[in-house]
């Protein structure tokens, strides 16, 4: 069973039917005890980061998620939720994120539209288990206004280039980030969900 963090943002029901789709069970839920004994869990969002943050410790969503985080389990953030994974973010204010990862959530920037909208490709970087089967040079959909700095450049996976090296995956042991949307991604990006679900399975 994969859970998908409710947490008032976000395009849940779509990541649910992409998961469905390759005949994964997966529940939208935002009760600590059901995300805890998941296999694993997704981590979507779409808004801003301050609001996100503040939802996820109203509900103490925060804590549970670094528990299952120390657990080991598969954890996915999306697009937001990918951003939420790091230490910090600068969107409207400063604010803290989940320190997951280190590193800070920083505005996109250059002669470039803002925000980021449209199918990118992807330079591998490092392999990681979400990757597998995936072609260097694949397209995925990107919907952003901001961009993760890394401190560990060893935790980035893939890149795309945006007038600057954006990190479109990050990794660490069993934690990932996407900053593009697997689900709206087409065959890769339902590739990568069928690889985060075969991590669920041990």
């Amino acid at each position: 069973m994969i859970s998908i963090i409710d947490y008032g943002m976000g395009n849940l029901r779509s990541v649910q039917k992409a998961l469905e789709s390759i005949g994964e069970e997966a529940i939208i839920t935002s009760d600590k005890e059901q995300i805890e004994k998941s296999d694993g869990v997704i981590l979507p969002g779409v808004g801003a980061f301050p609001d996100a943050m503040e939802n996820l410790k109203s509900k103490g969503l925060d804590e549970t998620l670094k528990h299952v985080v120390a657990q080991k389990k598969p954890v996915l953030g999306i697009c937001l939720g990918m951003q939420l994974l790091f230490t910090e973010g600068e969107e409207v204010k400063q604010c803290e994120g989940l320190g997951l990862i280190q590193g800070k959530i920083k505005k996109l920037y250059g002669n470039v539209k803002i925000p980021h909208m449209g199918w990118n490709s992807l330079k591998i970087d490092k392999k990681c288990a979400l990757l597998e089967g995936i072609d260097e040079g694949s397209y995925v959909y990107f919907v952003h206004s901001f961009y993760a700095e890394m401190e560990n450049k060893e935790d980035i996976s893939a890149t795309t280039f945006y007038e600057i090296d954006v990190p479109a995956i990050v990794s660490d042991g069993n934690l990932f980030g996407a900053q593009f949307h697997p689900e709206k991604s087409g065959d890769v990006g339902i590739q990568m969900l069928k690889n985060f679900a075969k991590l669920t399975r041990g």
